[in-house]
């Protein structure tokens, strides 16, 4: 049976255990007619040229775990960031862990979607949210067909998280082969700040294939800094759906650092409903292999004075392949807007390959508009210079490398993760170089 047509059929077996008298349901069943119309996306459309699933869509998978597993923390508690304070969301096989996971109902919520959804409480937040921002595409469609689990944040008005909020999802690999959905909802209100870290981490090399996605809703003046860590197994795929609804004079910032699994596509939609409005999106890829990663972003100006930022650098060896399809908009009545984009490459071999493709679509005529991509080699001069100051070759690459994506670093806001981060680059290529961050 094709997966497609799995879970059509999984769908029914799914309404039995949710509440199909609720408007969420009406929602989700929309959602999974949309999705038998519309399939899995194919190289024939234009946003997935370069981006072929078929590789990671013929196993057969478990759409719904057989059993919850209990995993020791001593096993996972490398993928956590312990070296602050934080609040834990934690799913095992897109199942909740309390025994993992550090929730809070005091000054914020974190918690769980489910709870949320079916919560008189939560009711008036979910009305006004749930799928609001999410478009209706084929793989959000799926997702929200089956949406059910994921991570529930909300900061109410003038409120700073005290700390920060990690998600993290884990796949046991207790299936041959599974597929997971989580959806996560974000609100945070006027005046308010959080901070978030998401990862998703298989402890086998089952295949895994995560179709997730993040509604994100920033009201006025609000602060969201976002950070993806993707650093699975080969045998692990990726597609995150991340959409961004920003008012009036709100920061959001969304960090994605890209280093394992089998396939990674990240879809980052922004949304600007408001002037004086900054959006910020920085990204660093390093890959070898066979691995494939896509970035395909999107900003969208809609109000004057506005700014946007996107910075993805990547670094491609041995057979990899990266994608990076970033498209801006700025509408008529978006005069004074000021959108940059930039997307540089480092080749390392002769067979990896990256496909870039920024977009500009302007239709202000007072406005401050930038794209550009490079792709490249290292500096043989400079790697000459560095050998030449006693430097040997590997740490010679691995600093230039380093200094590459080092404007990319230099604007994670958590000194610890930046640490993380750093040390995570330096496995990737093999070296040790000390940082005292």
């Amino acid at each position: 049976m094709e997966l497609k047509d799995k879970l059509l059929s999984s769908f029914l077996a799914f309404e039995e255990n949710v509440n199909m008298n609720s408007e969420i349901h009406e929602i989700r069943s929309r959602a999974i007619k949309d999705f038998e119309a519309a399939g899995f996306p194919t190289r024939k459309q234009e946003a997935w040229k370069y981006t072929s699933l078929n590789k990671v869509l013929n196993h057969d998978y478990t759409v719904f775990p057989k059993k919850e597993d209990t995993i020791e923390y001593r096993d996972v508690e490398k993928y956590f960031i312990d070296d602050i304070d934080t609040y834990k969301i934690v799913f095992i096989d897109g199942i909740y862990s309390s025994h993992l996971s550090s929730t809070t109902h005091e000054k914020i919520d974190a918690c769980l979607m489910s709870s949320a959804m079916n919560s008189s409480k939560y009711k008036p937040v979910i009305d006004n949210y749930f799928n609001k921002v999410a478009p209706q595409e084929s793989l959000t469609s799926l997702n929200t067909a089956f949406s059910h689990e994921g991570a529930y944040i909300n900061i109410p008005k003038n409120t700073m998280a005290d700390k920060p909020i990690q998600i993290i999802n884990f796949s046991t690999g207790n299936e041959s082969a599974l597929m997971v959905q989580p959806r996560n909802l974000v609100v945070v209100g006027e005046n308010s700040h959080v901070q978030i870290i998401e990862r998703h981490q298989s402890l086998t090399d089952h295949p895994v294939l995560t179709n997730s996605v993040t509604e994100i809703f920033a009201d006025k003046r609000a602060i969201v800094d976002y950070y993806k860590i993707q650093n699975d197994n080969h045998q692990a795929s990726l597609i995150d759906n991340t959409f961004i609804e920003q008012q009036r004079e709100s920061v959001c910032s969304v960090h994605t650092f890209s280093f394992g699994g089998n396939l990674t596509r990240n879809n980052l939609n922004f949304y600007q409903k408001g002037e004086r409005i900054d959006s910020t999106m920085k990204g660093v890829t390093v890959i070898e292999g066979k691995q494939h990663v896509d970035h395909n972003t999107l900003v969208h100006h809609a109000e004057p004075n506005c700014e946007s930022h996107q910075d993805y650098k990547g670094v491609y060896g041995e057979s990899s392949t990266g994608v990076f399809n970033g498209k801006i908009v700025v509408e008529k009545e978006a005069q004074k807007t000021n959108a940059f984009q930039s997307n540089n490459n480092i080749l390392l071999d002769d067979k990896a390959t990256i496909n870039s493709k920024p977009q500009l679509e302007i239709f202000a005529d007072d406005v401050k508009c930038s794209h550009g991509c490079t792709i490249g080699q290292l500096d043989d001069e400079a790697l000459f210079y560095l050998q030449s100051r006693g430097v040997p070759a590997k740490e010679a690459r691995a600093l230039l490398m380093y200094a590459f994506a080092n404007n990319v670093l230099e604007s994670v806001k958590i000194p610890e993760l930046k640490k993380r981060i750093n040390n995570i680059i330096a496995e990737k290529l093999g070296v040790n170089i000390g940082f005292n961050l």
